[in-house]
């Protein structure tokens, strides 16, 4: 009996079987995690390597001040930055607030049904979707239709038809709407995991002291849903700012040399009446009396000029276009949205695109320092997020 006990206890000191395959496994695994560390930061740092090797020397003061030239000594991304963060702002201000409600409604007010099921699916579904089809989808709608007041209901005033289709077609407005409808299913799904992975019990701590839905809702769910969202909106963020095919399918410029807001001292021009699609008079004959706001100069339908001064009234035909210097007053009115939201636009991937098209070499350095400014932006935003993501989970106390 004693020896039977003796070989149990050498059994249980033996190694079991397959131990040696289980840890070359093992280490294989750590290798090859480490040699795809290796190969992703390898490849990051040459991408970074390479465009600063190609571009730094062009981010000079002048190369964010200037607009795009056909010169490559005298060209800038004045206009695809200012573009860019129009259309950043504009996405955000559709994307965040809608995708964070609907992520909050799903996962904690929408009953469990069918269709409730079928919105679940839809949205994680989209979140896969070729963001050229938001392309194809926008021109269809913003571009062609809304853009178009000929195809606004009849029954609404021509007044209003004509300034909605002023804000959509080729506009911002068309720009920012598409981009946060592509990015709508990312801040849903990360709203929904980050609401989802606050414990139960705090809801029914809440609700049981007395605090409605809405409550437990506000104080205590969302406070500490907040890191992921945050998350999950920055990196929608930085997947819409690196966006090209919608943009390029609604209508975003290769080359504009101008900015959708006025600076002081910037040429101004007015065009008296509507125009057609080919920029003349729709009513050749139609006059109008103007207030001049600006002493500059009228061109007339018949391209013959005329000098006009501050405050003088007169009567233009329809056609006529009053150019004039911008001052500081025109400048603070251009920041309107419902002057820029209509406005035709360009951003960086597009500025990049126009110029890596091109066979000079010096456009390809243009292109190269739009990339590192692209990049840094990028980094800049994920590691915010990061930053936030930190700060934010440091001060929840469970």
């Amino acid at each position: 009996m004693a020896a039977l006990d003796v070989q149990r206890s050498r059994d249980l000191t033996a190694h079991p079987p397959g131990l040696a395959l289980r840890r070359f496994k093992d280490s294989a695994f750590i290798i090859w995690g480490i040699i795809a560390t290796i190969i992703g930061l390898g490849t990051l740092v040459t991408l970074v390597t390479d465009l600063v090797h190609d571009g730094g020397h062009r981010l000079t003061l002048a190369f964010f001040s200037s607009f795009p030239s056909s010169e490559p000594a005298q060209a800038g991304i004045l206009s695809a930055w200012v573009g860019s963060l129009l259309v950043i702002f504009t996405t955000a201000l559709f994307a965040i607030p809608i995708g964070i409600m609907a992520g909050i409604y799903l996962e904690e007010y929408a009953p469990k049904n069918p269709l409730t099921s079928a919105i679940e699916i839809a949205v994680n579904n989209l979140a896969g979707v070729p963001s050229i089809l938001f392309g194809l989808m926008a021109v269809g709608i913003f571009v062609q239709f809304l853009g178009n007041p000929n195809r606004w209901f009849s029954f609404l005033p021509e007044g209003f038809r004509e300034a909605g289709a002023h804000l959509f077609g080729q506009s911002i407005l068309t720009a920012g709407i598409t981009l946060s409808l592509l990015i709508l299913p990312v801040v849903i799904v990360a709203t929904r995991e980050a609401v989802r992975s606050v414990p139960r019990e705090m809801r029914q701590g809440a609700l049981a002291v007395g605090a409605t839905k809405w409550q437990t809702t506000q104080h205590h769910v969302l406070p500490y849903a907040l890191p992921g969202v945050v998350t999950g909106v920055i990196i929608g963020i930085s997947r819409a700012l690196g966006e090209t095919a919608p943009l390029i399918m609604i209508g975003g410029l290769t080359f504009v040399a101008f900015l959708p807001i006025t600076r002081p001292g910037d040429a101004a021009f007015e065009t008296i009446g509507v125009l057609d699609e080919y920029g003349a008079a729709v009513d050749p004959s139609a006059t109008e009396m103007v207030t001049i706001h600006h002493s500059g100069v009228v061109v007339l339908p018949d391209f013959t000029e005329r000098a006009v001064t501050a405050g003088e009234t007169i009567e233009l035909p329809h056609g006529s276009t009053v150019q004039s210097v911008a001052d500081w007053g025109d400048a603070l009115a251009s920041w309107n949205p419902g002057h820029w939201l209509g406005q035709e636009f360009t951003v960086m991937p597009i500025q990049m695109f126009n110029w890596t098209s091109r066979p000079q070499a010096e456009f390809l350095e243009l292109a190269a320092g739009a990339g590192i400014v692209l990049l840094a932006i990028t980094l800049l935003m994920n590691g915010t997020a990061i930053y936030l993501r930190y700060r934010l989970r440091k001060s929840i106390k469970w």
